[in-house]
């Protein structure tokens, strides 16, 4: 399995962008995977050139009568390409506003 993580790019204070690289093989598995963490909105599955295959919006996804019919079609395009990359936009809890950091509420 060819997995490679990091944070690629922040968009203001509510959304990660995090690409992940894999194998054609591990593609479905890792979409299900990520379908089912809470934190996620959108995945993006494109080819090793950056060609766009499929678009998730993960609140529809999770739906089961939709997910069925979402990872045959990602099996299917795995199938075509030995490496992919999946960007994944999660949300990430806004920071406290308020004062500085350990200073006391009144």
């Amino acid at each position: 399995m060819w997995v490679g993580n990091g944070v690629f790019h922040a968009m203001g204070f509510e959304n990660i962008v995090e690409e992940i690289h894999v194998l054609g093989r591990d593609l479905v598995d890792k979409v299900r995977e990520l379908i089912h963490e809470g934190n996620v909105q959108r995945i993006v599955v494109k080819d090793e050139h950056g060609n766009t295959f499929v678009e998730i919006p993960v609140t529809v996804a999770a739906i089961g009568a939709i997910l069925a019919p979402l990872l045959a079609a990602v099996g299917a395009i795995s199938a075509l390409v030995a490496k992919f990359k999946i960007v994944v936009v999660r949300s990430e809890p806004k920071p406290p506003t308020g004062g500085e950091p350990g200073e006391p509420t009144a």
